[in-house]
């Protein structure tokens, strides 16, 4: 496809960008697998390079239309957002976890975890602002690995200075691992284990 096809093709399609559930559009997101003549799963008729990731804002599970003849690694963090795509056409729609190929599957729990790490200082901030959800439920607790006695921990450790990094949670409280445990309850989000979200937008 030449660079004239390309956008009038880009053009024609636009219209069917998934906007997800919230005044703000993903700009980044992860590659989970593709196929180069693939059918889309959420557009009927839809064919060519089919890509299927994560949104590295709201987690949601995505399927994306790749620019012909272009290379595309799984894990690799691709621009989807409205303007200036170089490898992207157009955001498809959006896809249920049941839906996706087993090796997206396989490769979801360590791209989720590489997202944690990435951004670091937002799942810091969530740590520090976590509420309870109910009088006798509190959000940190859904996190899996913190019981009471690491909620209350955290509570009073970030009342007297908030938490600066994962390395700093640890130091701190003696928590190990905090970005794996995030990343275990976004994967059980994803998957439906849980009907409450705290990370994956819906």
């Amino acid at each position: 496809m030449d660079s004239t096809s390309q956008n009038n093709f880009h053009s024609r399609h636009t219209s069917h960008d998934y906007a997800i559930h919230s005044h703000k559009f993903e700009e980044y997101a992860y590659v989970l697998d593709f196929s180069l003549r693939g059918k889309s799963q959420t557009i009927r008729g839809r064919e060519g390079i089919i890509i299927q990731a994560i949104g590295e804002s709201r987690l949601t599970l995505l399927e994306l239309l790749g620019v012909q003849n272009v290379n595309f690694d799984l894990g690799e963090r691709v621009y989807i957002g409205k303007e200036g795509r170089n490898k992207i056409i157009s955001v498809l729609g959006k896809l249920q976890y049941d839906s996706i190929s087993q090796s997206a599957k396989n490769e979801l729990p360590s791209i989720v975890e590489k997202i944690v790490q990435t951004n670091e200082e937002r799942f810091v901030t969530y740590i520090n602002a976590a509420q309870p959800i109910t009088p006798r439920i509190h959000s940190l607790e859904l996190i899996p690995g913190i019981g009471k006695t690491y909620m209350m921990s955290i509570i009073n450790e970030r009342e007297k200075q908030k938490f600066t990094s994962f390395a700093d949670i640890q130091s701190r409280i003696g928590l190990k691992d905090i970005h794996k445990l995030i990343a275990k309850r976004i994967d059980e989000e994803i998957t439906k284990e849980t009907r409450m979200t705290l990370f994956v937008g819906r």
